[in-house]
């Protein structure tokens, strides 16, 4: 694993299911040193109840990710080393929690309770310095999906990848909390070329560069 190239530094990585972002983190981890954090699917209890029956399974879900993600902030904040992140506190309440609430498969008083226990959890986290955000057609996310050895994930349907897209541009398009850093991933396979995980290297190379100077001025103010 490479020496840290630069300042320590939190970057999350956001985006629909099947985007990337595990790949993403795992390339990032690899050339820059940095240590990764994965979403924690496989030890789900909730994950086939809720893809099979989420008006019954929902909340049971939600809080359950959210216990995983304030533990792995947790971490974050304890760290040291720079970190790359698979998904952040922030998209499971601003993308997936109000995403239910607006189908009706979250009830107000089951939206309110998660809202509640989320806002308190969230006092005691690190912010990242970085997001990283990859974006994707429902085309290209299903394609994906259909090559993971993720069975509950196949019967995810088109109308739902679509709403989860639709959140994510409104969600991103509002984030002030730090930078963000866009790809758009229909036509950029970072998983199986080289070329193009050049390309998206050499993109945030290019933005830690210009966010260190930016620093370093600052402190010699």
């Amino acid at each position: 694993m490479r020496q840290q190239e630069h300042r320590r530094i939190y970057i999350t990585v956001a985006g629909n299911i099947g985007v990337g972002k595990s790949t993403l983190v795992e390339l990032l981890a690899k050339e820059f040193g940095w240590q990764p954090y994965y979403e924690l699917i496989a030890d789900h209890p909730y994950l086939d109840d809720y893809y099979s029956d989420m008006p019954r399974w929902g909340f049971h879900a939600q809080v359950y990710f959210l216990s995983q993600r304030y533990e792995q902030q947790q971490e974050i904040s304890d760290n040291p080393l720079s970190v790359c992140q698979d998904r952040s506190m922030y998209e499971d309440y601003e993308i997936f929690v109000k995403g239910l609430l607006e189908q009706a498969i979250f009830s107000p008083r089951d939206f309110q309770t998660y809202r509640r226990l989320y806002q308190a959890l969230l006092r005691s986290v690190d912010r990242p310095d970085l997001l990283i955000y990859l974006r994707a057609s429902v085309a290209t996310l299903q394609g994906r999906i259909s090559g993971r050895s993720r069975p509950y994930e196949r019967a995810i349907p088109d109308e739902y990848l679509a709403a989860l897209n639709r959140r994510y541009e409104v969600w991103v398009s509002r984030w002030e909390m730090c930078p963000v850093l866009t790809f758009d991933t229909d036509n950029l396979d970072f998983a199986h070329s080289r070329e193009e995980q050049q390309y998206v290297l050499k993109r945030l190379r290019e933005y830690l560069r210009v966010a260190d100077a930016t620093l370093t001025r600052t402190e010699k103010q």
